[in-house]
């Protein structure tokens, strides 16, 4: 039987024994991304998001973020990255990689989503729900949704279709290149990551992208012209998905497994929604008193560029049926999402 002198020895150890269990429980995951830590989806969206899972777990699932590709590879080898395990959770664009996910790019069509996040956000993840887990099939999907309204940020002033002609503008997915090229102008696909360096060399003259990225990009230094398009729908936006690998995924502790769960689906998605919904504003409001020029088209204007893109619309559902699928139904469900929210969110 141990004497007084052993207990009192032996109580630190046995004190500090439950936190170490705790300590070598805990798991810690790899998010990898695209953005520079500045920019507003980082600090605004995926930290507070990992901070609230890492909460939830009473910390015993952490997750540390690696942004600016520090994982390597380029932006459309993401996706693949965490179906293959390179990293364990990626935030990035399907339109990375154009025609490997074409059901989500029904909400990238021209004129068809909101202009607030909030509606897109919840809008594609319940699109996401019943139409693209086979589409999806080899990550975990914990969350799927669109930003909001995208615009055009150039070297010259476009408030008309004429003044589009030629315009060489950097396009973050496959139909919305196919939308700018209808509208006149010579759309240029790359990573968002390339714009400065683009806009530097000449190799474009703007680029389409929402006001949150902006600062990031430092793009308001760059170019002194911000076109906005009225009202809803919007001329684009870019969908996103917050893919895990699947073994990892399914090596969690039940307990951990139910907390990711619990903070994943409309739940992020409504966390996702606010860097543009929330810091969009503020950065316009920034831009304006930098002395930078902001157009809004005419609703004139806008009906014009909303006849001229809609056969892309037409031809993405001619398509749909060489791909296996039906695409004027997938539209009309993506509009029907897009009305739903609008009238809730």
């Amino acid at each position: 039987m141990p004497n007084r002198r052993t207990l009192l020895l032996a109580g630190p150890a046995l004190l500090a024994a439950p936190a170490l269990a705790r300590a070598q429980d805990a798991i810690t995951l790899r998010l990898h991304h695209f953005l520079p830590a500045v920019s507003n989806v980082h600090r605004f969206f995926l930290v507070p998001w990992t901070q609230k899972i890492q909460q939830e777990s009473n910390g015993r699932l952490k997750i540390q973020i690696f942004p600016a590709m520090q994982l390597g590879g380029a932006p459309p080898q993401l996706f693949d990255q965490a179906r293959d395990g390179v990293a364990d959770i990626i935030w990035t664009l399907p339109g990375n990689t154009p025609g490997r996910f074409p059901k989500v790019e029904v909400f990238e069509l021209p004129f068809v989503s909101h202009k607030r996040a909030i509606v897109n956000c919840l809008a594609v993840q319940e699109f996401a729900e019943s139409e693209l887990r086979e589409e999806f099939r080899d990550v975990q999907a914990l969350c799927v949704w669109g930003h909001g309204e995208g615009l055009i940020h150039a070297k010259k002033q476009v408030s008309t279709m004429e003044d589009l002609q030629g315009l060489k503008l950097r396009f973050p997915s496959r139909l919305s290149g196919e939308a700018l090229k209808a509208l006149g102008a010579a759309p240029i696909g790359m990573p968002v990551p390339q714009v400065p360096e683009a806009l530097s060399q000449g190799v474009i003259d703007g680029a389409v992208v929402p006001w949150e990225v902006v600062p990031s990009l430092r793009l308001q230094e760059m170019v002194k012209y911000h076109t906005e398009i009225p009202g809803s729908p919007t001329l684009y936006i870019a969908t996103f998905i917050l893919g895990m690998n699947k073994a990892k995924y399914q090596s969690l502790p039940p307990d951990l497994r139910q907390v990711l769960d619990a903070n994943s689906g409309a739940v992020a998605a409504r966390m996702a929604a606010l860097p543009w919904d929330e810091r969009g504003p503020v950065v316009e409001a920034e831009v304006r008193k930098r002395g930078n020029i902001i157009t809004v088209l005419s609703e004139e204007e806008k009906a014009r560029w909303t006849r001229q893109t809609a056969p892309v619309i037409e031809s993405w559902v001619a398509q749909s049926k060489d791909k296996g699928f039906d695409g004027k139904a997938m539209l009309e469900k993506a509009r029907a999402l897009v009305a739903k929210y609008a009238a809730t969110a």
